[in-house]
C-alpha cells in the first residue's frame, strides 16, 4: 500500500531512539498517523514541528496498518509557533478538535480550513473569525451543524440577531426580543458568507461565546474532554490582540 498527499503537521512523539510517530491531517486521507524513520535526527525534526505543511508518502503492507511516513517540508511554520502564545494555543486547539474527527476519514473542507487558520497565525484580526467558523465547521461535520440561515420562529432570513441554545438555530431580533437574556448573540460575520474580514472585538466575543457553548454541549462534556483551559488561553489571548475594534 503508498500514497502520496500533503498534510498539516498535528503532532509528533518519540518511537524509540531516533524515530517518530507523526500524526497529520491529510488533504484526501484524513487524519493519519505513521512512523518516520529518523523522524527525531537534526534533519529532519525542524520539518515535523505542529503547524508545519508537509508533502507525505506513506507506505505500509497492510492498510490498516500503522505504516511509515517520508515527509518532506512545503512550509514551516515553527518559527512563530515557537515564538508566539497565541499562535501555539491556536495550533494545539485545531489539533485537539481534528482529533474529533473520525481516523483516516477524508475532509478535504477541515483540512482546507485547518490550513488556512495555521497560515493565518500571525494576523489575529483574521484569525478570530476563522477559528470560529472552524469550529462551527467540525460541528457540522459530527453532526451538530447549526441552522444559522433562517429564524427558527418567523423564517425570515434577515436581522437575524440570536441563536437559541436549544435548537441551534437563529431567530431575528423582533422574534427573539422577549426571550433576549435567554439567547446567545449572533454575531454578524457568521450571518455574512462573503470573504472573512477583521471583526469587532465584541462580534468576535459573541461568535467565541456562541461556537464555545455547542462545542463543549456536543463534543467536550460527553467525551470527558478537558480542552475548555486550552481554548479559553487561545480566547483570552486573540482578544488581547483585539483590545481596540477594528
Amino acid at each position: 500500500m503508498e500514497w502520496q498527499d500533503q498534510g498539516l503537521v498535528l503532532s509528533v512523539r518519540r518511537h524509540g531512539e531516533r524515530d517518530a510517530i507523526l500524526e497529520v491531517m491529510t488533504s484526501a486521507h484524513g487524519r493519519h498517523l505513521g512512523m518516520v524513520r529518523g523522524g527525531r535526527s537534526q534533519r529532519q525534526a525542524p520539518a515535523l514541528q505542529p503547524g508545519n505543511r508537509v508533502q507525505l508518502t506513506w507506505r505500509a503492507r497492510l492498510e490498516d496498518h500503522l505504516g511509515q511516513f517520508v515527509a518532506e517540508p512545503l512550509e514551516s511554520r515553527a518559527g512563530i509557533v515557537l515564538s508566539d502564545p497565541v499562535a501555539l494555543h491556536a495550533v494545539t486547539y485545531l489539533a485537539m478538535l481534528l482529533r474529533l474527527l473520525p481516523e483516516r476519514a477524508p475532509h478535504l473542507h477541515i483540512y482546507g480550513a485547518a490550513e488556512g487558520a495555521c497560515a493565518l497565525l500571525g494576523k489575529p484580526e483574521i484569525l478570530a473569525p476563522v477559528l470560529i467558523r472552524f469550529e462551527l465547521m467540525v460541528l457540522s461535520d459530527l453532526g451538530f451543524g447549526l441552522d444559522l440561515a433562517q429564524c427558527a420562529a418567523s423564517g425570515a432570513t434577515d436581522d437575524l440577531a440570536y441563536v437559541s441554545p436549544k435548537s441551534g438555530r437563529a431567530v431575528s431580533r423582533e422574534a427573539g426580543a422577549p426571550w433576549a437574556a435567554k439567547l446567545l448573540p449572533l454575531p454578524g460575520f457568521l450571518v455574512d458568507a462573503g470573504p472573512i474580514v477583521p471583526a469587532h472585538r465584541s462580534d468576535i466575543e459573541d461568535g467565541f461565546r456562541l461556537t464555545g457553548y455547542f462545542v463543549d454541549r456536543h463534543l467536550f462534556d460527553p467525551r470527558g474532554l478537558d480542552y475548555l483551559a486550552t481554548r479559553s488561553q487561545l480566547v483570552t489571548g486573540l482578544l488581547a490582540r483585539l483590545a481596540r475594534p477594528v
